[in-house]
């Protein structure tokens, strides 16, 4: 169940009881399929430099971030997505590697009205492909992302050739929606950029599928 305090920030919510244990059951069944392809945890900071999502997202992502100084005044955000730090990492870290499978599962923040299966603290679980040598990742992803998918669903739609809405993408993506969901249908969203490609499923719409 969902519980509500005073002065609760508007967009989160304190989960406990059997909507707790749905939430780990379904983490680990996604977890088990990421990793029997061969994906690998990377654990990523909450708290990151404003400048690396204005440099790389673009207007509609850094118009959402939860943006403060810090005691000497650099200005840092709350993390609204992964893919832009994986990138980063990747381009001072993986240079040299081939094919290197990741995944993570992330808090996110986004200042955005709330609304059903959409919040302001919200969870993320996403891959990502560094450096890939084929030209068959994005099938081969949307495999994987389908697999997913159907442990809460077989009604589901993808779309290829789809225009991502972040900066750093370079070619067109692709996106897999539920309509019962309604309005916040779309569970899963990815594409190419520059270091790889990858894919993140919003985790908490897909709970509510």
């Amino acid at each position: 169940m969902e519980l509500k305090i005073e002065k609760q920030v508007r967009g989160t919510r304190i989960i406990v009881g059997e909507q707790v244990k749905q939430r780990r059951s379904l983490l680990n069944s996604l977890i088990k399929i990421v990793e029997n392809y061969g994906f690998q945890e990377i654990i990523l900071p909450s708290i990151e430099s404003s400048q690396v999502y204005i440099d790389m997202a673009g207007q509609e992502i850094r118009d959402q971030m939860y943006v403060f100084q810090d005691k000497n005044n650099r200005e840092l955000c709350l993390r609204p997505e992964a893919t832009a730090t994986v990138q980063l990492i990747a381009g001072k870290h993986f240079k040299r590697q081939r094919d290197l499978k990741l995944w993570y599962f992330e808090r996110c923040w986004r200042y955005e009205r709330p609304k059903a299966g959409r919040y302001r603290e919200f969870f993320q679980f996403g891959l990502e492909v560094i450096n890939p040598t084929t030209e068959n990742w994005q099938e081969n992803l949307i495999t994987v992302a389908e697999e997913m998918v159907s442990l809460k669903t077989r009604n589901y739609q993808v779309a290829r050739s789809v225009k991502r809405g972040l900066d750093y993408y370079t070619a067109e993506g692709f996106e897999i929606s539920v309509d019962s969901l309604g309005a916040q249908k779309q569970v899963v969203g990815g594409g190419e950029y520059k270091q790889g490609i990858g894919f993140a499923i919003g985790f908490d719409r897909l709970m509510l599928c």
